[in-house]
Protein backbone atom coordinates (compact mmCIF):
# COMPACT_ATOMS: atom_id res chain seq x y z
CA UNK A 1 0.00 0.00 0.00
CA UNK A 2 1.07 3.76 -0.46
CA UNK A 3 0.00 6.35 1.32
CA UNK A 4 0.90 10.19 -0.09
CA UNK A 5 1.19 12.94 3.00
CA UNK A 6 0.64 16.42 2.00
CA UNK A 7 3.01 18.64 4.24
CA UNK A 8 5.90 18.22 6.28
CA UNK A 9 4.99 19.65 9.32
CA UNK A 10 5.14 17.22 12.32
CA UNK A 11 2.10 15.86 11.99
CA UNK A 12 2.75 15.03 8.10
CA UNK A 13 6.37 13.53 9.24
CA UNK A 14 5.03 11.76 12.41
CA UNK A 15 1.75 9.97 10.13
CA UNK A 16 4.95 9.04 7.10
CA UNK A 17 6.68 7.63 10.46
CA UNK A 18 3.83 5.84 11.55
CA UNK A 19 3.19 3.83 7.64
CA UNK A 20 6.74 2.73 7.59
CA UNK A 21 6.38 1.23 10.66
CA UNK A 22 3.19 -0.20 9.21
CA UNK A 23 5.37 -1.65 6.72
CA UNK A 24 3.93 0.75 3.93
CA UNK A 25 5.54 3.17 1.12
CA UNK A 26 5.28 6.96 2.09
CA UNK A 27 5.53 10.20 -0.80
CA UNK A 28 5.52 12.92 1.24
CA UNK A 29 5.54 16.73 -0.63
CA UNK A 30 6.15 19.82 1.04
CA UNK A 31 6.18 23.18 -0.37
CA UNK A 32 9.40 24.65 1.43
CA UNK A 33 12.62 22.82 2.49
CA UNK A 34 12.65 20.26 5.38
CA UNK A 35 11.98 21.10 7.64
CA UNK A 36 10.47 24.65 6.69
CA UNK A 37 10.64 26.98 9.03
CA UNK A 38 7.52 28.72 7.73
CA UNK A 39 5.59 25.43 9.90
CA UNK A 40 3.61 25.74 12.82
CA UNK A 41 6.02 23.08 13.79
CA UNK A 42 9.51 24.94 14.00
CA UNK A 43 10.61 26.36 16.70
CA UNK A 44 12.82 25.87 19.40
CA UNK A 45 10.22 24.23 22.03
CA UNK A 46 6.75 22.93 22.33
CA UNK A 47 4.70 22.43 25.72
CA UNK A 48 3.18 19.06 27.11
CA UNK A 49 1.42 19.00 29.83
CA UNK A 50 -1.54 17.39 31.91
CA UNK A 51 -3.66 19.98 32.69
CA UNK A 52 -6.17 20.52 30.11
CA UNK A 53 -9.42 22.59 31.64
CA UNK A 54 -12.71 20.92 30.51
CA UNK A 55 -11.09 18.80 27.56
CA UNK A 56 -11.20 15.84 29.66
CA UNK A 57 -10.18 13.44 26.59
CA UNK A 58 -6.71 15.71 25.78
CA UNK A 59 -5.93 15.12 29.44
CA UNK A 60 -6.29 11.54 29.60
CA UNK A 61 -4.54 11.15 26.13
CA UNK A 62 -1.50 12.44 27.69
CA UNK A 63 0.08 8.99 28.78
CA UNK A 64 -0.52 7.85 25.73
CA UNK A 65 1.48 10.92 23.87
CA UNK A 66 4.46 10.15 26.09
CA UNK A 67 4.41 6.41 25.23
CA UNK A 68 4.36 7.66 21.75
CA UNK A 69 7.12 9.98 22.17
CA UNK A 70 9.06 7.01 23.81
CA UNK A 71 8.48 5.02 20.83
CA UNK A 72 9.96 7.76 18.50
CA UNK A 73 12.84 7.81 20.77
CA UNK A 74 14.31 4.47 19.50
CA UNK A 75 13.41 4.75 16.16
CA UNK A 76 15.32 8.16 15.93
CA UNK A 77 18.35 7.42 18.52
CA UNK A 78 17.24 10.76 20.56
CA UNK A 79 15.91 11.60 23.52
CA UNK A 80 14.61 15.01 22.34
CA UNK A 81 12.47 16.50 25.67
CA UNK A 82 13.20 18.27 28.88
CA UNK A 83 11.24 17.90 31.90
CA UNK A 84 10.21 20.56 34.13
CA UNK A 85 7.11 20.76 36.06
CA UNK A 86 3.33 22.39 35.59
CA UNK A 87 2.61 25.26 37.30
CA UNK A 88 -1.06 26.82 36.22
CA UNK A 89 -2.08 30.10 37.54
CA UNK A 90 -5.90 31.46 37.49
CA UNK A 91 -6.66 35.14 38.65
CA UNK A 92 -9.43 37.97 37.91
CA UNK A 93 -12.32 35.21 37.56
CA UNK A 94 -11.06 32.51 35.28
CA UNK A 95 -11.07 29.10 36.52
CA UNK A 96 -9.13 27.35 33.93
CA UNK A 97 -6.24 25.99 36.23
CA UNK A 98 -9.51 25.33 38.83
CA UNK A 99 -10.94 22.82 36.26
CA UNK A 100 -7.83 21.56 35.18
CA UNK A 101 -7.32 20.42 38.68
CA UNK A 102 -10.48 19.11 38.82
CA UNK A 103 -10.11 16.97 35.91
CA UNK A 104 -7.50 15.42 36.09
CA UNK A 105 -8.39 14.76 39.89
CA UNK A 106 -10.95 12.79 38.43
CA UNK A 107 -9.03 10.21 36.24
CA UNK A 108 -6.40 9.97 39.02
CA UNK A 109 -3.60 12.69 38.68
CA UNK A 110 -4.49 15.43 41.06
CA UNK A 111 -2.61 18.84 40.83
CA UNK A 112 -1.24 19.84 44.10
CA UNK A 113 -2.74 23.34 45.31
CA UNK A 114 -0.05 25.76 46.24
CA UNK A 115 -0.40 28.76 48.91
CA UNK A 116 0.59 32.38 48.05
CA UNK A 117 3.82 31.42 50.06
CA UNK A 118 4.03 28.22 48.82
CA UNK A 119 4.15 29.63 45.15
CA UNK A 120 6.69 32.20 46.03
CA UNK A 121 9.02 30.01 47.84
CA UNK A 122 8.61 27.35 44.82
CA UNK A 123 8.97 30.20 41.95
CA UNK A 124 10.26 33.40 43.37
CA UNK A 125 10.54 35.00 40.00
CA UNK A 126 6.88 35.49 40.13
CA UNK A 127 5.27 38.71 40.84
CA UNK A 128 2.27 36.90 41.96
CA UNK A 129 -0.01 40.25 42.50
CA UNK A 130 -3.51 39.08 41.35
CA UNK A 131 -2.68 34.92 41.51
CA UNK A 132 -6.64 33.88 42.81
CA UNK A 133 -5.27 29.91 42.67
CA UNK A 134 -2.07 28.56 41.64
CA UNK A 135 -1.94 24.23 40.85
CA UNK A 136 1.64 22.45 40.96
CA UNK A 137 2.04 18.79 38.60
CA UNK A 138 5.24 17.02 38.56
CA UNK A 139 4.55 16.09 35.07
CA UNK A 140 4.84 17.96 31.85
CA UNK A 141 8.00 19.01 30.04
CA UNK A 142 9.67 20.98 26.50
CA UNK A 143 9.70 18.93 23.51
CA UNK A 144 12.14 20.47 20.73
CA UNK A 145 10.45 20.74 18.16
CA UNK A 146 12.85 22.06 15.37
CA UNK A 147 15.24 19.31 16.51
CA UNK A 148 12.12 16.21 16.95
CA UNK A 149 11.04 17.64 12.77
CA UNK A 150 14.73 17.42 11.33
CA UNK A 151 15.55 14.19 12.94
CA UNK A 152 12.09 12.78 11.94
CA UNK A 153 12.79 14.05 8.31
CA UNK A 154 16.84 12.64 8.36
CA UNK A 155 15.30 9.16 9.85
CA UNK A 156 12.75 8.93 6.94
CA UNK A 157 15.08 9.93 4.50
CA UNK A 158 16.91 6.53 5.18
CA UNK A 159 14.06 4.62 5.07
CA UNK A 160 13.73 2.47 1.43
CA UNK A 161 10.12 2.80 1.61
CA UNK A 162 10.16 6.89 1.97
CA UNK A 163 10.64 9.15 -0.87
CA UNK A 164 10.51 12.44 0.39
CA UNK A 165 9.79 15.63 -2.26
CA UNK A 166 10.69 19.40 -0.04
CA UNK A 167 10.62 22.03 -2.75
CA UNK A 168 7.68 20.76 -4.06
CA UNK A 169 4.58 22.78 -3.69
CA UNK A 170 1.32 20.14 -4.36
CA UNK A 171 -1.59 22.27 -6.58
CA UNK A 172 -4.21 20.26 -6.05
CA UNK A 173 -5.54 17.37 -4.38
CA UNK A 174 -8.25 14.64 -5.50
CA UNK A 175 -9.39 12.70 -2.48
CA UNK A 176 -11.73 10.42 -4.67
CA UNK A 177 -9.18 9.44 -7.16
CA UNK A 178 -6.05 9.28 -4.43
CA UNK A 179 -4.36 11.98 -6.57
CA UNK A 180 -2.05 14.94 -5.80
CA UNK A 181 -0.75 17.31 -9.04
CA UNK A 182 2.60 18.44 -7.88
CA UNK A 183 5.64 19.81 -10.25
CA UNK A 184 3.88 19.60 -13.40
CA UNK A 185 2.35 15.94 -13.00
CA UNK A 186 0.02 14.02 -11.24
CA UNK A 187 1.34 11.58 -8.37
CA UNK A 188 -1.40 8.55 -7.67
CA UNK A 189 -1.75 6.56 -4.24
CA UNK A 190 -4.26 4.60 -2.49
CA UNK A 191 -4.31 7.00 -0.14
CA UNK A 192 -3.54 11.07 0.59
CA UNK A 193 -2.80 12.17 3.52
CA UNK A 194 -3.83 16.64 3.48
CA UNK A 195 -1.36 17.51 6.57
CA UNK A 196 -0.92 21.32 5.25
CA UNK A 197 -1.34 22.99 8.58
CA UNK A 198 -2.29 26.89 7.82
CA UNK A 199 -2.35 26.16 4.01
CA UNK A 200 -4.67 23.58 4.04
CA UNK A 201 -7.77 25.25 2.94
CA UNK A 202 -5.67 26.32 -0.40
CA UNK A 203 -5.82 22.86 -1.34
CA UNK A 204 -9.67 21.74 0.68
CA UNK A 205 -12.44 24.24 0.05
CA UNK A 206 -14.46 22.48 2.34
CA UNK A 207 -12.31 23.39 5.06
CA UNK A 208 -13.48 26.94 6.19
CA UNK A 209 -13.91 26.02 10.26
CA UNK A 210 -9.65 26.03 10.15
CA UNK A 211 -8.96 29.22 10.80
CA UNK A 212 -4.99 30.28 10.62
CA UNK A 213 -4.23 32.13 13.89
CA UNK A 214 -1.18 34.77 13.13
CA UNK A 215 0.68 33.96 17.36
CA UNK A 216 3.74 36.19 18.70
CA UNK A 217 6.11 34.71 20.92
CA UNK A 218 8.82 36.56 22.16
CA UNK A 219 12.79 35.27 23.12
CA UNK A 220 14.64 36.80 26.12
CA UNK A 221 17.96 37.16 26.93
CA UNK A 222 18.22 37.19 30.44
CA UNK A 223 20.07 38.94 32.88
CA UNK A 224 23.36 36.49 33.90
CA UNK A 225 22.47 36.89 37.23
CA UNK A 226 18.99 35.08 36.45
CA UNK A 227 20.16 32.47 34.16
CA UNK A 228 20.42 29.49 36.83
CA UNK A 229 17.45 30.02 38.13
CA UNK A 230 14.93 30.43 35.12
CA UNK A 231 17.04 27.19 33.66
CA UNK A 232 14.90 25.30 36.67
CA UNK A 233 12.11 26.87 36.60
CA UNK A 234 8.75 25.02 35.54
CA UNK A 235 6.49 25.68 32.32
CA UNK A 236 4.07 28.01 33.22
CA UNK A 237 0.36 28.94 32.17
CA UNK A 238 -0.86 32.55 33.30
CA UNK A 239 -5.08 33.08 33.20
CA UNK A 240 -4.89 35.61 35.37
CA UNK A 241 -5.51 38.88 33.08
CA UNK A 242 -6.66 38.80 29.79
CA UNK A 243 -3.92 37.77 28.23
CA UNK A 244 -3.28 33.68 28.25
CA UNK A 245 0.35 33.94 28.21
CA UNK A 246 2.49 31.00 28.73
CA UNK A 247 6.12 30.74 29.49
CA UNK A 248 8.43 27.44 28.70
CA UNK A 249 11.82 27.71 30.24
CA UNK A 250 15.50 27.93 29.15
CA UNK A 251 15.32 23.92 29.40
CA UNK A 252 19.37 22.51 27.96
CA UNK A 253 20.33 25.50 26.93
CA UNK A 254 17.33 26.52 24.58
CA UNK A 255 15.95 30.01 25.31
CA UNK A 256 13.40 31.55 27.21
CA UNK A 257 10.09 31.94 25.71
CA UNK A 258 6.79 33.41 26.10
CA UNK A 259 3.51 33.61 23.96
CA UNK A 260 0.25 34.57 23.82
CA UNK A 261 -1.99 31.99 23.95
CA UNK A 262 -5.29 33.79 22.84
CA UNK A 263 -6.36 33.69 18.94
CA UNK A 264 -5.66 36.35 16.77
CA UNK A 265 -7.62 34.14 14.07
CA UNK A 266 -6.49 36.94 10.79
CA UNK A 267 -3.69 36.60 8.79
CA UNK A 268 -2.21 34.78 5.50
CA UNK A 269 0.57 32.20 6.39
CA UNK A 270 2.15 33.19 3.51
CA UNK A 271 3.09 36.59 4.42
CA UNK A 272 6.43 38.32 6.07
CA UNK A 273 6.26 37.04 9.68
CA UNK A 274 7.50 40.64 11.05
CA UNK A 275 5.76 41.48 14.55
CA UNK A 276 4.36 44.48 14.77
CA UNK A 277 4.69 46.94 17.81
CA UNK A 278 0.80 46.55 18.49
CA UNK A 279 0.92 43.11 18.44
CA UNK A 280 3.56 42.82 20.98
CA UNK A 281 1.90 45.17 23.15
CA UNK A 282 -0.24 43.43 25.21
CA UNK A 283 2.18 40.42 25.88
CA UNK A 284 5.25 42.67 27.06
CA UNK A 285 2.64 44.44 29.38
CA UNK A 286 1.73 41.06 30.71
CA UNK A 287 5.58 40.11 31.20
CA UNK A 288 6.16 43.67 33.50
CA UNK A 289 3.72 42.55 35.79
CA UNK A 290 4.36 38.90 36.04
CA UNK A 291 7.60 38.46 36.11
CA UNK A 292 10.55 40.02 38.68
CA UNK A 293 12.59 42.51 37.35
CA UNK A 294 11.71 42.11 33.95
CA UNK A 295 12.85 46.13 33.26
CA UNK A 296 16.17 44.06 33.21
CA UNK A 297 15.31 41.39 30.64
CA UNK A 298 16.17 42.28 26.94
CA UNK A 299 14.20 40.74 24.03
CA UNK A 300 16.61 38.37 21.85
CA UNK A 301 14.05 37.57 18.86
CA UNK A 302 10.83 37.91 17.74
CA UNK A 303 8.98 34.87 16.27
CA UNK A 304 5.61 34.88 14.36
CA UNK A 305 3.94 31.44 13.81
CA UNK A 306 0.81 30.55 12.64
CA UNK A 307 -2.10 28.34 14.56
CA UNK A 308 -5.08 26.26 12.58
CA UNK A 309 -7.54 26.74 15.06
CA UNK A 310 -11.22 25.62 15.16
CA UNK A 311 -14.24 27.15 17.58
CA UNK A 312 -14.28 24.48 19.94
CA UNK A 313 -10.43 23.76 19.94
CA UNK A 314 -10.64 20.20 18.71
CA UNK A 315 -8.28 18.51 16.62
CA UNK A 316 -10.10 17.55 12.98
CA UNK A 317 -8.45 14.54 12.24
CA UNK A 318 -11.01 12.90 9.37
CA UNK A 319 -11.80 10.54 6.14
CA UNK A 320 -12.32 12.93 3.54
CA UNK A 321 -13.59 11.13 0.04
CA UNK A 322 -12.54 7.59 -1.10
CA UNK A 323 -8.98 7.96 -0.71
CA UNK A 324 -8.81 10.95 1.57
CA UNK A 325 -7.68 11.91 5.03
CA UNK A 326 -8.08 15.29 6.54
CA UNK A 327 -5.19 15.73 8.93
CA UNK A 328 -5.40 18.91 11.72
CA UNK A 329 -4.46 18.35 14.93
CA UNK A 330 -4.00 22.00 15.52
CA UNK A 331 -5.66 24.59 17.51
CA UNK A 332 -2.08 25.74 19.25
CA UNK A 333 -2.42 22.52 21.28
CA UNK A 334 -1.67 19.70 18.55
CA UNK A 335 2.22 19.18 18.64
CA UNK A 336 2.36 17.42 22.13
CA UNK A 337 -0.05 14.61 20.46
CA UNK A 338 2.04 15.12 16.99
CA UNK A 339 4.13 11.08 17.65
CA UNK A 340 0.34 9.70 19.32
CA UNK A 341 -1.35 11.29 15.65
CA UNK A 342 0.69 9.75 13.61
CA UNK A 343 1.02 6.80 14.87
CA UNK A 344 -2.85 6.23 15.19
CA UNK A 345 -3.82 7.37 11.86
CA UNK A 346 -1.00 5.15 10.38
CA UNK A 347 -2.64 2.16 12.41
CA UNK A 348 -6.39 3.36 11.15
CA UNK A 349 -5.15 3.58 7.70
CA UNK A 350 -3.15 0.34 7.33
CA UNK A 351 -5.56 -1.76 9.82
CA UNK A 352 -8.87 -0.34 8.06
CA UNK A 353 -10.61 1.03 11.68
CA UNK A 354 -13.10 3.06 11.60
CA UNK A 355 -12.74 6.50 10.66
CA UNK A 356 -15.73 7.62 12.59
CA UNK A 357 -14.61 6.65 16.03
CA UNK A 358 -10.89 7.46 14.87
CA UNK A 359 -12.36 10.74 14.43
CA UNK A 360 -13.97 11.27 17.68
CA UNK A 361 -11.02 9.70 19.42
CA UNK A 362 -8.86 12.48 17.95
CA UNK A 363 -11.53 15.38 18.78
CA UNK A 364 -11.05 14.54 22.42
CA UNK A 365 -14.22 13.28 23.04
CA UNK A 366 -14.08 11.27 26.15
CA UNK A 367 -16.74 8.59 25.46
CA UNK A 368 -13.93 7.30 22.46
CA UNK A 369 -10.70 8.23 24.92
CA UNK A 370 -9.48 4.85 24.75
CA UNK A 371 -9.48 4.45 20.79
CA UNK A 372 -5.85 4.65 20.34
Amino acid sequence: MKTIVVGGGIMGLATAWGLTREGHQVELFEQGPLPDPRASSFDEHRLIRHPYGDHGGYAAMIDDAYAAWDTMWQDIGQRLYASTGTLALSGSGDSWAVRSAAVLGAIGRPMLELTADALRRRVPQLDVTGVERAFWLDTGGVLFAQDIVGALARHLSGQATVTLRPHTPVETVDLERGVVRAGGRDHGADCVVVAAGAWAGRLLAETARLQPSRQIVVYFDLPADQRAAWATAPMIIDKTTDVGLYLVPPAQGRGLKVGDHTFSRVGDPSDDRVATEDEMRPLLDRCRSLLRDFARWRIDRLKVCYYTVTADERFVVEKRGSKGWLMSPCSGHGFKFGALMGLELARTIAGGRDPAAHARWAAGLEGDKSFG
